[in-house]
Parts: C-alpha cells; structure tokens; sequence
C-alpha cells in the first residue's frame, strides 16, 4: 500500500492550497479529485461569475454613454459571452495544468506531489480508497485534509432542473440570455446575478427578498444604495415576500408570492434562479469509517477550525460549511498544513477578512459594520464621505457610492471596520485591514500621502474627518459628509 506524508480530497482552492504548502514544508503529497482541479473556484464560482459580471458592467458602462448620445443600445449574445467566459476558463485552468504536470515531472530530487483522479472514501482513519472506472487503489497517510467543497442548497417542493430553473452553478448552462428571469434569494450571490443580468440589458429580472431589504447583513445605507441602482435598471425587487409555489407551465416559469399585508402576486418568468446559498459535500466520504463525528442532523463535519473529532483528519474551505470563500479556503488550507508541521500554534482569526461583492455598485468592506458594533453594544465613531466629494470618482463620472471608517470610541482611535461602495471600491481595503491587524491609530491613514487623483483619498478623508481637520468640513457638506459617534448608553436613552 502506497504511504504519503498527506492526502488532501478535493482539488478546489482550498485543497490545492494545503497541498502546495505541504510541498513546501517537504512532505510526499498526494492530492486527489473526482472532478476537476480548481473545482467551483474555476468553473461555476467566483472566477465564472465574475468574469460574467465584468462584461456586465462595461455593456452597461458602454450603454450609459450610447443613451446620452442618443444611439442604440449595444448588445452581447450569450454566445459572445460564453466565449469569452471559456476563455478565462481556459487560461486559470490552463495555469494549474502547467504548474502540477512540471511538479509531478521535478528533475531535481524526489518527487513531493501527485495527483490522482477519482472518488475518494475513508476506509479507516489514515487510509482512503480512490476509485474511478477501471482504476481501485487503497492509500493511506499521516495526515489527511478534507476539502470536498460545496454545492448550491436545495428547498423543499422546488424542483430544479437546470432547464427552466436553474441553481448558480447551472446557470451557466443557459444557451441563449432569457427575457426575463426570477431570482429566489437576496443575499450576495443572488443580489450578483441580479446585477449581471439587468447590466447585460437583455433580461427583466424579478429578485424575492423574504427580508425588508437585501444584503440584510450589510447596514442600511449599502443595501438601500444597491437596491435603488437595481431599481434604477429595471429590477424589480419583491420586498417581504414570502415564495409559496413555483413551477414550470407552458416551458415557463411561473411563481407566486404572498406579502404580510394578505397581497399575492402571481407572476410568469421565462427562466428561475435559486440561489440560498451552499452545502458542504461530505456525503459519501465514509466518515463512519474514519471516526469522524458529525452533526446527526444535517451530516455535517464538527469542527473546531481546521480540527475534526480525529487529530489526523482535517477540514478546510466550504467543507467547514462556514465561510464560504476562495480566499479563506486557502486560509484554511495553509493554516491546516502549517499546524502540523510547522508548529503554528495561534488558532485562524477572521476579525480582519476582506470581503468584497460584486454589485452595482460593487462593495469592499473589512471589520465591523454599524449595526454589529450595535449589536455588540461597542461604542464607536464613525465618517462617511460621498464618492461626490473625491476627485477621482468625478474624473470616473461614477460618482454614486461612499467610504465609510468605524473606529474605537476614545483617543486611539483604531479602525474597528470600514466600508466602501463604488468604483474601486476593493482597491482601497486592503491597508485598511492591514491597519487593524496592527493596531494602528487612525492619525497614521491620515498623515500617509496618497496618490492624486485616487479613490483610496477618500478614505484619508474619512480620517481626518474623525480628526477635526478634513479638507471639506462636514458642517457645510452634511449632505455628502458625516461624522458622529454611537454610544450605547445614550441610544438606550434616545429610545426611551
């Protein structure tokens, strides 16, 4: 029986990430997958989707400037789209190629990394089965890393056939753009193919929020500004609405929705998106076998960060069924490796992770957001400035969105979160989070020169906001510039 140092199962972003950083540390790997390598990651996530929605927005960039010049709409066909979207495809998938066969092929020594393709299953805690047609192996290891990902949830009594309704994964499949669709779900993914769709131009979207706004997670400043800019081009957003049937009628997608005040609404669409998120595939891993405890309800594996219930199994990415994200799954995957033999004794941390949605506009954000440092009862102070008031975004004509610095209620000052909506808006996190995990006092973002014209300089604005010495004084500007404090004590007396 072949022995490795690992075995990571599943060759998506965070098992291809644990396998490379075990390279590193000197370990015989072997990295197995079913599918392909570089799973939802490449294919039917974050790589495809936002290729989507870069060509989304600029036809729709492109038909902002046709309108005020009076001339036709310009237009994509699926067809062109999906060329182009293979083409990223191909050149991410192409990279993972070239970089495993030159591995797997290493002149120089022995070889660390090997990849095999096929359905792994635990046949005991240190040993997996890998088959596939024509091929069974059993293989065992030290260690083992499981990074199996995740697939789109499914709901009771809606039967999705990736024809008429489709989950996010399957919607790339479509052959032709759909007049009009129906979108089930408000959160980021959901709220992402709203935006896509309605900027291609071609599709009437419908989105079903059960909620009083979307992006309910996000304060209400952000989804308030999405939501009017989807309205603004034509979504239309079904607010409170409670889904009580859909079904496919006349090779059409027909859906009714009820409302707290008794109101119902039947409506007909050509296509549905049902999108409410994502499981972990943990099915048919034989963890009985393994030992490995799970959760008796929904068979998902209990973790305490990367450690499962046996010290020589782990769990990294969607697997987790938390933090369902690229960059946190090669987090996860790295810290997972780098506990074991490099001594990392310090448990993952996801107080500073950067996030970003990709909207209309699009959203960054890091730390803290108001309405959980309110829940959390944390006094803070907080500066927004209007995208309006920075010379970049007026050069851009995109003047729509905001920066927005949360920081400690006292003479330190240091950044709790910070929000930004607007063109570039991932661009100007990152010192942002790097500020946080340092601890350093707001002075320093303020004092630091940036580059002119940039849309980072908003966020020094905020700064010296919070400082008393900005360049436009939010007194005069109250429109477009705010600073104020929250305190928890004083909002209990206010309420009162």
């Amino acid at each position: 029986m072949e022995h490795y140092d690992l075995i990571v199962i599943g060759g998506g972003p965070a098992g291809y990430a644990a396998a490379m950083r075990a390279i590193d540390l000197g370990k015989r790997t072997l990295l197995v997958e079913r599918d392909r390598i570089g799973g939802t990651g490449i294919y039917n996530g974050a790589l495809t989707s936002k290729t989507l929605w870069e060509i989304a927005n600029r036809v729709s960039s492109t038909n902002e400037l046709m309108r005020t010049r009076g001339r036709e709409p310009f237009r994509l066909s699926w067809e062109e789209i999906s060329k182009t979207v293979n083409e990223a495809i191909f050149e991410r998938k192409y990279l993972y190629a070239c970089h495993m066969q030159l591995l797997a092929n290493a002149k120089e020594g022995h070889v660390l990394f090997h990849h095999e393709r096929g359905h792994a299953r635990f046949t005991a805690p240190d040993r997996v089965r890998i088959q596939r047609t024509g091929f069974d192996v059993e293989v065992s290891a030290d260690h083992i890393v499981v990074a199996t990902g995740s697939r789109p949830r499914s709901v009771p009594d809606i039967v999705v056939d990736e024809q008429h309704i489709f989950t996010s994964d399957g919607i790339f499949g479509i052959e032709e753009l759909p007049s009009s669709i129906v979108i089930i779900g408000a959160g980021v993914i959901g709220c992402e193919f709203a935006t896509i769709f309605c900027n291609l131009g071609a599709t009437r979207v419908h989105l079903i929020d059960r909620a009083d706004r979307i992006l309910p997670f996000e304060d209400a400043d952000i989804s308030e500004l999405v939501a009017k800019n989807l309205e603004r081009k034509g979504v239309i957003v079904h607010r409170s609405a409670k889904l009580d049937h859909i079904e496919v009628i006349d090779n059409e997608v027909e859906y009714t929705i009820s409302y707290p005040d008794g109101r119902i609404e039947i409506v007909r669409v050509e296509k549905a998106l049902l999108s409410v998120g994502r499981t972990p595939n943990v099915e048919n891993l034989g963890l009985d076998q393994a030992l490995v405890a799970t959760d008796p309800k929904s068979g998902a594996i209990i973790a305490n960060g990367t450690h499962t219930s046996q010290p020589r199994i782990h769990v990294v990415g969607d697997a987790t069924a938390t933090n369902m994200l690229v960059n946190l799954g090669e987090m996860e995957g790295r810290h997972a490796v780098e506990r074991i033999w490099a001594d990392k004794k310090e448990e993952l941390s996801y107080d500073n992770v950067s996030t970003i949605m990709f909207l209309d506009p699009e959203v960054a954000g890091v730390g803290l957001n108001e309405q959980e440092c309110r829940k959390r009862n944390i006094p803070y102070r907080v500066a927004r400035i209007d995208y309006s008031c920075l010379a970049r975004a007026i050069a851009m004509r995109r003047t729509k969105g905001f920066f927005k610095v949360l920081v400690t209620n006292d003479e330190d000052m240091k950044v709790l979160g910070m929000r930004a909506v607007g063109e570039h808006a991932s661009s100007a996190i990152e010192a942002v989070a790097l500020m946080m995990r340092l601890g350093t006092p707001i002075r320093e973002l303020a004092e630091l020169v940036h580059p002119h014209p940039s849309i980072t300089e908003g966020v020094q604005e905020c700064a010296r906001m919070l400082l008393g010495h900005s360049i436009f004084k939010p007194s005069i500007f109250a429109d477009r510039m705010q600073c104020y404090t929250w305190i928890p004590e004083v909002a209990k007396l206010v309420a009162a």
